[in-house]
């Protein structure tokens, strides 16, 4: 059986000197867990965050992963880039990224597949929409998103 994991989504949020007390905070605190611990930090801080966990059992996770391996694609971070700096894990599907940056199924599930031809181990995320919920579509919506995954890195 797979050990199970926590996450902690940073959001768009942190600073060096933050980030420094939080993470050494963190270590110093959780010794050896029984569980998968890992943070998931903003792409500007990801070397910071990995340099202060080093050795330790904290796992660093990216917040999203392109779709593309490499090109003109001003702003985005392939899988390859975030294996380079010792990303363990990466979200895929957040609601804030389907919600305010129109991330489709597909896209989704295109993120996903980048991130398992590298290695990293992405998490997806699933979930409706308060319209979506009120609906009583809950069981349609997430059914979707996971079938979108499933077809394309299945």
């Amino acid at each position: 059986m797979k050990k199970k994991l926590i996450a902690g989504n940073w959001k768009m949020n942190g600073s060096l000197a933050a980030n420094e007390a939080l993470v050494r905070a963190l270590v110093a605190g959780m010794g050896q867990p029984a569980c998968d611990v890992a943070v998931a930090v903003p792409a500007p801080y990801l070397a910071q965050v990995a340099g202060i966990a080093a050795g330790s059992a904290l796992a660093l996770a990216a917040q999203d992963v392109s779709v593309h391996e490499m090109g003109a694609y001003t702003g985005e971070t392939s899988a390859a880039m975030l294996k380079e700096f010792g990303v363990r894990y990466v979200l895929v599907g957040h609601s804030e990224r389907r919600s305010l940056y129109g991330d489709t199924d597909a896209v989704v599930a295109s993120k996903f597949a980048a991130a398992l031809r590298v290695g990293l181990t992405p998490v997806l995320c699933v979930g409706e929409t308060l319209a979506e919920r009120e609906a009583g579509i809950t069981g349609a919506v997430v059914t979707r998103q996971l079938d979108a995954v499933l077809a394309t890195a299945g």
